[in-house]
């Protein structure tokens, strides 16, 4: 029993580590997206009048909010996760 929730603990943590990864490669975007942001010129932008800079900002400000989102979703599957070694283990140790 307890090599089968081992097993079960390297294939999630394997599996939490590509999301990991995932979520890096998304930081790495927004981050660039922020700096791109930062290096515009404070005075007359030429980003297409109003509509421009607003669609811009729109876009940046989702990318902020899907990288959070994905944190969140990563946190809550980990919890999850957890939850069920806790469990298994909890259930293998009252069977001893």
């Amino acid at each position: 029993m307890q090599a089968t929730i081992t097993e079960i603990m390297q294939h999630m943590s394997h599996g939490n580590v590509q999301m990991a990864r995932m979520l890096e490669a998304e930081r790495h975007v927004t981050v660039r997206l922020s700096e791109i942001v930062q290096a515009l010129p404070d005075e007359h932008p030429n980003l297409g009048g109003l509509s421009g800079i607003l669609e811009n900002t729109q876009a940046v400000g989702q990318n902020i909010v899907a990288y959070l989102n994905s944190i969140a979703d990563f946190q809550e599957t980990i919890a999850t996760q957890l939850t069920y070694v806790v469990r298994e283990l909890k259930e293998a140790d009252g069977e001893e």
